[in-house]
């Protein structure tokens, strides 16, 4: 069956978020129902990473097995026509034929994650539901130096949900900055993979050492007490953009054994 891997965008507002549920609409599912609605097929794709109600994302990255074998261009606008007919709030960005053992999951190496706040008195108008608005002013420079103390690899029980399904809490954390242009602070984070909160933990926490609450001492020491009671709130989901994902320029297919070239071209060394 073809493969087709597709960059998506969608505004995570309307949706109680990427996996397909029984109490709401979904990224997912309304993908699924424009593919049927444009093949008559029933699909199930698969996602580079989930996201919760209400984040957002300009990059994430899916694959679906068709039956028939479609222009790359021609399935682009047919799924996209389908989807503003609909009235979702998604769009399919770029679609490009894939080997069939390609995995938006499982192949890719890197994901990275924007987190924007918006610190100003004046309340959000034209951003609302895209930024978390922060009233009081954030000094991004110790919020920086905090956010340093995380990056590695750690036992990140502190900052994980209480409802994380992850097998382990320790990960790689590869990118934490924080930078400002005017009244947008954003932070942004890169690493394979991240625990269920992990970056709206990370966000809540830094916004207090921006706030003078915190040092970057006691983000170190919240992190260190691998206790999720040291965390500090959880920020909404607003401010939350899934905004990328890397893969190797050779994907290798896991099924048959794999060689020195295989290794040399792909450089991943801790598969999802």
């Amino acid at each position: 069956m073809p493969r087709f891997r597709m960059t998506v965008e969608y505004n995570g507002g309307p949706y109680v978020g990427w996996q397909r549920q029984e109490n709401g609409p979904s990224v997912q599912g309304a993908i699924e129902a424009a593919v049927l609605s444009l093949t008559g097929e029933t699909v199930s794709i698969r996602g580079a990473g989930r996201t919760d109600s209400g984040v957002h994302a300009m990059g994430q990255v899916i694959h679906a097995d068709l039956t028939k074998e479609w222009s790359p261009y021609k399935l682009q606008n047919a799924l996209n026509a389908h989807l503003r007919l609909a009235g979702e709030r998604v769009s399919i960005i770029e679609v490009e034929a894939v080997p069939e053992f390609f995995d938006a999951r499982f192949s890719a190496l890197r994901r990275h994650y924007l987190y924007r706040i918006i610190s100003r008195r004046a309340p959000l108008a034209l951003e609302a539901g895209k930024a978390w608005w922060v009233p009081k002013a954030l000094d991004h420079a110790v919020m920086h130096a905090a956010a340093q103390r995380l990056v590695g690899r750690h036992d990140f029980s502190t900052f994980r949900s209480a409802h994380c399904q992850a097998n382990s809490p320790v990960r790689t954390l590869d990118r934490l900055d924080v930078t400002r242009n005017g009244e947008l602070i954003e932070i942004r984070a890169t690493a394979q993979s991240f625990l269920h909160n992990q970056i709206r933990s990370f966000a809540g926490t830094l916004k207090l050492a921006g706030e003078g609450k915190w040092t970057p001492d006691d983000v170190e020491a919240a992190l260190e007490a691998r206790d999720r009671k040291a965390c500090g709130p959880v920020a909404p989901p607003d401010g939350l953009y899934f905004m990328q994902v890397d893969y190797p320029e050779v994907i290798i297919d896991r099924r048959r054994p794999v060689t020195n070239a295989d290794i040399d071209a792909d450089e991943t060394d801790d598969p999802l």
